[in-house]
């Protein structure tokens, strides 16, 4: 909010200087710009422009010279006059900014007076786009594991956010509902099924016949395995039989995935699986080959790429097509059907080789238009430091995951309860609903705040923890502000009407509100190069300023009912902001802990 006003001031300042409009479409200004940032030390001023340096070089003139004439541009025009003090060259060429308090008040008035997007507009209708959000996309012939955590949080809090600055999203699960697994399952159901067991529960007695199955493949047992890969071939050959089995156990696959969504509260605008897609095989690997871009080699169909060794096959020796196939064919429905901008892809990074790959075809066929970018991220260890695994060495299950997880913070919950006396109901149901809004929003939180693309370890303890940049912490620190307002018997929406009355007399009520003002850039960084981690980053920053704020401000207690609402405006803004950034990641506050 305050970076973009800032820039926009700036890049008419440049223009003598770079002798280009920020809108141009050249690449000299935005760069400069971009050095419009925070500053890391109050007593240097709220913000720092520290362009004056690259631009020097490239004019040939010293620095403070450079930083004198951008500050010049802007005091002529009156560019800053009721945003900021008078701007201050320090060092070598840096522009010192102080905003003014009037300026901060007027933004967190225009704030609380928008109820649903807290003061941050949509983007203009030109830098609208369309995106398509693939994630999740499970096998659907096995429990959803561990695994699958990262890549339905990631690209749910991608999706939620890309909507929130204004883009069209259409968000699609790519089901694994057509491969290998389903051969498995089909082989399974045909020699090892018990019949009573796949009764009373189908999910369960298919996961067993697939891990079964699967065992006997990785001993190896080569006559098994052949014998699924005959299963496979038939299913996708349109063997009426084995398609009547894949029919059959399809829906209790998708009923167990969605049981897991519905425990994330997240749903899909499309769930297009393999399947869907096989009808086109044939023709996308025939329209290569008449294009020249793909070729035969030792019967298998591959693209080769000039400098690559490796090529992407698109159909083996035996006529069986590939994920590389499939994924081509869902490229050319996606682009006749929906039209997108961009095209993400949340995948772990162990496909990275396939997206290039894919990519690379994508091009080749001519689409240049399209952004196509592969959200990888890294894998979630035990505390061995190993992939996370039961003691077993079995794969955990994610429902059992998300038990144990609401498990222990319904714990945290009841002895909070009774050991604080925070509220004299016992109704197991309330502590049951609060304790699932915690577990499931830890692991969601405990996920998202990593660096996507690191792997990270593991730990109920940690992502339980009240203190820390965790979902507990944040749903703490909203709870604590709801608590003010029940303890004071505020009524929130007559103070809401009392916007005039904030001032910002001390420095953590001054330091909050920058906080505050903040929100829209956050969001704007974190879908730069879509690390929704950048945004938990923020929050966690706005907490412990608001935690400052709450031990050298007292709130109901202030010195006089102006400051006393002026005090309560603030809270009720931390609180709506860090409602709307846990939304945003998918995650669900509690009005008391």
């Amino acid at each position: 909010m305050i970076l973009n006003i800032l820039k926009e001031h700036f890049a008419a300042a440049l223009l003598p200087l770079t002798g280009e409009a920020a809108d141009s479409g050249k690449t000299r200004t935005a760069p400069l710009l971009d050095l419009i940032r925070p500053s890391q030390e109050p007593k240097f001023g709220d913000f720092q422009a520290n362009m004056s340096m690259p631009l020097a070089k490239q004019l040939g003139k010293p620095p403070r010279d450079v930083a004198k004439q951008i500050v010049d541009a802007l005091q002529a025009a009156g560019q800053l006059a009721g945003i900021c003090e008078t701007p201050e060259i320090a060092g070598p060429g840096f522009i010192n900014l102080r905003l003014k308090n009037g300026f901060l008040i007027k933004l967190l008035q225009k704030a609380a007076a928008d109820e649903e997007r807290l003061g941050i507009p949509p983007l203009d209708l030109p830098k609208q786009k369309t995106y398509i959000v693939d994630y999740s996309g499970p096998n659907v012939a096995k429990p959803m594991h561990v695994g699958h955590i990262r890549s339905t949080v990631i690209g749910n809090a991608l999706a939620k956010m890309l909507r929130f600055q204004g883009h069209k999203v259409i968000t699609d699960n790519h089901l694994g509902d057509w491969g290998t697994q389903f051969g498995m399952i089909i082989f399974g159901y045909r020699n090892y099924l018990d019949k009573d067991a796949y009764q009373k529960n189908p999910v369960e007695e298919l996961s067993r016949i697939y891990r079964l199955v699967r065992q006997k493949v990785d001993e190896p047992n080569e006559e098994i395995a052949a014998a699924v890969l005959a299963e496979t071939a038939k299913l996708h050959g349109g063997d009426p039989d084995n398609l009547a089995i894949w029919q059959e156990v399809l829906p209790y696959s998708k009923d167990e995935i969605n049981r897991i969504y519905r425990r994330f509260n997240i749903t899909f605008d499309h769930t297009l699986g393999e399947s869907f897609y096989q009808p086109m095989l044939a023709g996308v690997v025939n329209d290569l080959l008449k294009r020249k871009i793909a070729s035969e080699t030792e019967g298998a169909v591959g693209v080769f790429f000039d400098g690559d060794k490796v090529p992407m096959l698109i159909r083996k020796k035996d006529g069986a097509f590939l994920y590389g196939t499939t994924d081509l064919a869902t490229v050319e429905y996606r682009l006749k059907e929906f039209k997108p901008d961009a095209i993400l892809y949340v995948v772990d990074f162990r496909q990275t080789l396939h997206f290039e790959h894919l990519f690379k075809t994508v091009r080749l066929t001519g689409i240049e238009n399209v952004e196509l970018t592969h959200v990888k991220f890294g894998t979630v260890l035990g505390e061995d430091g190993k992939p996370f695994k039961t003691r077993s060495g079995d794969t955990v299950g994610l429902n059992g995951l998300l038990d144990e997880a609401e498990h222990r913070a319904l714990e945290i919950v009841t002895k909070n309860s009774s050991e604080e006396n925070e509220t004299p109901e016992t109704n197991s149901a309330v502590h049951k609903e609060i304790a699932r809004r915690i577990g499931i929003g830890a692991v969601i939180y405990a996920d998202i705040s990593q660096n996507r693309e690191s792997d990270y370890v593991f730990s109920y303890e940690k992502m339980l923890a009240m203190n820390g940049n965790t979902a507990a912490y944040m749903q703490y620190a909203f709870a604590r502000i709801k608590s003010i307002f029940a303890k004071g018997n505020i009524d929130i929406a007559a103070i809401r009407r009392q916007s005039n009355m904030l001032q910002l007399t001390q420095p953590a009520e001054r330091a909050l509100a920058l906080e505050l003002l903040k929100f829209g850039e956050a969001l704007d960084f974190a879908l730069r190069d879509y690390r929704p981690n950048i945004l938990t980053a923020y929050l966690y920053e706005l907490a412990n300023r608001y935690s400052v704020f709450f031990e050298q401000c007292p709130v109901l207690k202030a010195e006089s009912e102006e400051v006393r609402t002026s005090r309560l405006l603030l809270c009720d803004l931390t609180a709506r902001t860090i409602q709307k950034g846990l939304e945003l990641l998918g995650i669900e506050t509690v009005e008391r802990m």
